[in-house]
This record gives C-alpha cells, structure tokens and sequence, in this order.
C-alpha cells in the first residue's frame, strides 16, 4: 500500500505558470488519495508549491532538507514536520526511507540526480521501491527514449527497464507503484 511518496521537483517555478498550476493539482490529488507527502522541505519552486498546497487541503507533509540550503533560506518553516540532515546524501537515504515510491515531477538537475539515484540503486538491490517519472506534457520523453537506448546498448536490462513508470496519468502512477514488484537486484 502507497502511504506516503517521495516527490522530487523543480525549486524552482519553470517559465510556463501551467507547471504550477500542475504542481496544485498534483497536491490536492495525493490529498484526496490520502497520500502523505515527502519532499526536499523547500519553500520555492514547485517544490513549495507542492507542499504548501497539500498543507492548505488538509494533507500530511515530511520535508528533509539539508543543513547547507537551510542556512541559504530555502527551508520552509511553517512545515509541522522538518528533518535537517548534514548532506544530501543523508537527504536522499531519508527520503527514500520514509517514502512508499519515488516520483519525479518536471525540475531540473537535483531532481534528474535523485531520482537516478533511486533507479540506479534498483539495480543493485538498495531500492525495492517503486520509481516513476511524472511525464507531464512529455517532459520526460526524451529521458525514457534515452533509457531504452541504454537497453538496446545492453547497458540496462529488461527488468530494470521495466521497474520503471513514466506516465501523465496520476492514476496510473499508483497503479504502478501499488501493483509493483521489485526485480533482483543485479548478479555478477
């Protein structure tokens, strides 16, 4: 059962307001689908977004943040829940930990690095928990094309492909992540 997800996102808004306006819609989804929020604890982008509006419906919100970027301002205090861990790499085995899955909104390249990171350690067994792409408007169809290019190379294999979800659809993302069975990790 999906109890709580993982969301990594821009911090920062994107140039078109429909990222989010996205970003509300998503909130007020998980809301409704009693989904608890786990997120990078900062108060910009899509990020705060996400956050705020989940708090605003009456949702449950676990920021993680790291000491650096909470000294910097990014932190967003009025959270009930806010861990600050030393690094991110601290910041991400957290997330990971509290979350049910791993999903990925549009963002930039924190969020291209941790959600790699959570597929990658897939492969070798770290990570039984789903992962998925939020592919809203194909923001990520160039990366799913590039993953299957991996696979044709030989560099990824089928269940690992496989053990990946990119999907427009919120629904079907829990789908996903509610059906999902983790593959074996990687022998050598």
């Amino acid at each position: 059962m999906i109890k709580r997800i993982a969301v990594y996102c821009g911090a920062r808004d994107g140039n078109d307001p429909v990222y989010d306006m996205e970003a509300e819609r998503f909130a007020k989804w998980l809301v409704a689908n009693n989904i608890e929020l786990v997120y990078g604890g900062g108060a910009f982008g899509l990020m705060g977004k996400i956050a705020r509006t989940v708090l605003e419906n009456g949702g449950v919100v676990h920021g993680v943040i790291t000491e650096e970027l909470a000294d910097r301002g990014a932190i967003f205090r009025e959270l009930p829940d806010i861990q600050i861990v030393p690094n991110m790499d601290v910041r991400k085995q957290t997330m990971m930990r509290l979350a049910d899955g791993m999903l990925a909104f549009p963002g930039g390249l924190g969020t291209l690095e941790e959600i790699s990171q959570a597929a990658s350690w897939t492969t070798v067994g770290d990570n039984e928990k789903p992962v998925a792409f939020y592919n809203f408007r194909g923001f990520y169809d160039s990366l799913e094309q590039l993953f299957h290019q991996m696979n044709r190379a030989g560099f990824l294999e089928d269940p690992y492909l496989n053990s990946l979800c990119f999907s427009g659809s919120f629904d079907e993302i829990l789908q996903f992540m509610t059906d999902y069975q983790a593959p074996a990790h990687r022998s050598y």
